[in-house]
């Protein structure tokens, strides 16, 4: 608050913890509860010239215990991504799939990324990412490759939230959440398994739809979290998205995933088409159902009821999104 002296008359104060979607749900929470009627939601990421994410432990002159090998950490420490690389191998000997199949789900998160005029790529490399330059990437943790990785980014979101009575006459539409949901599953050992993984998506999938009274079938589009591309498919399976199942999607992937077709997947275009935000899945799922997701607008479904959330497959935040209250 001391950063933020312009803001007069503030009665209720709460932090959230980690990322936007964590704050969100507990806004909503807040708000639900009665805590307070309006409650303003801040986040900030920051990615400074000359730091490159230098930021948490990794801006610590000393790391201690078992950070000192984690991922990203150190230089002991395996990249970041080598967890989901792990369990992303496992998965394709389980399914009999391939990293190249992921390619047009890479084609088309860059895609919906560019129509976000507040993303990183759209502002400032607009260029289009071809399946042969996903596909011809270096290895950061074999099968993890350089675009598998959402980019650091300087980024900073707000989201007003008020009780569902005050919402209704104000000059947006407004966008009701109907649900959330969260889940903190942990792994035996250092790194997760893919069963471990999909225990818990599935148990997270599950979570959500019952938080919101709905099914799977209710959902009109999915903006599950993707700061490493090769877990979104663990999300998505998990929560049943247009009825796959384990080891679905990246055949899923090879349909027609677009915003103009009746199956899209990530509108928002996620971390990996417009920079490391964690909240871009957010701010596109109510601007699709408000009408106001410009260039990026769904086509092919009509958008009222929306899930997003993450970050991780092993546990997160999720929130339901809906047109309407009931």
């Amino acid at each position: 608050m001391k950063n933020m002296p312009e803001l007069k008359n503030v009665k209720f104060t709460m932090y959230g913890t980690g990322c936007m979607s964590h704050a969100i749900v507990v806004a909503a929470q807040a708000v639900g509860e009665g805590l307070t009627n309006n409650c303003l939601v801040l986040k900030s990421w920051h990615n400074l010239e000359g730091r490159y994410n230098q930021a948490g432990l990794s801006a610590a002159e000393n790391v201690s215990g078992s950070y000192a090998a984690g991922p990203g950490r150190t230089i002991w420490g395996p990249p970041g991504c080598f967890g989901t690389a792990l369990q992303f191998a496992e998965y394709c000997r389980k399914y009999g799939k391939s990293h190249d199949m992921m390619a047009p789900f890479m084609e088309n998160s860059r895609r919906n990324g560019l129509l976000f005029p507040e993303g990183y790529w759209a502002q400032h490399r607009p260029e289009q990412l071809t399946p042969e330059d996903y596909l011809a990437a270096r290895w950061i943790a074999k099968p993890a490759s350089l675009f598998d990785n959402d980019i650091p980014i300087m980024v900073s979101g707000a989201y007003l939230f008020t009780t569902a009575e005050r919402a209704k006459d104000m000059k947006q539409k407004p966008v009701y959440i109907l649900g959330h949901a969260s889940n903190r599953g942990s792994g035996r050992s250092l790194t997760p398994t893919l069963e471990e993984v999909q225990t818990e998506t599935g148990s997270t999938g599950r979570k959500i739809l019952e938080s919101a009274g709905i099914t799977a079938n209710d959902i009109s589009f999915e903006n599950m979290y993707d700061g490493f591309a090769l877990f979104h498919q663990f999300h998505i399976e998990g929560l049943g998205y247009r009825g796959m199942k384990f080891g679905d999607a990246l055949d899923f992937y090879q349909t027609d995933i677009s915003i103009e077709g009746p199956n899209p997947i990530l509108p928002s275009g996620g971390n990996i088409g417009s920079g490391r935000s964690r909240f871009w899945m957010h701010t596109d799922s109510i601007q699709q159902i408000q009408g106001r997701a410009g260039a990026r607008s769904l086509t092919g479904v009509k958008p009222e009821i929306a899930v997003s959330g993450g970050p991780m497959p092993m546990g997160g935040n999720f929130t339901v999104w809906g047109a309407s209250p009931d």
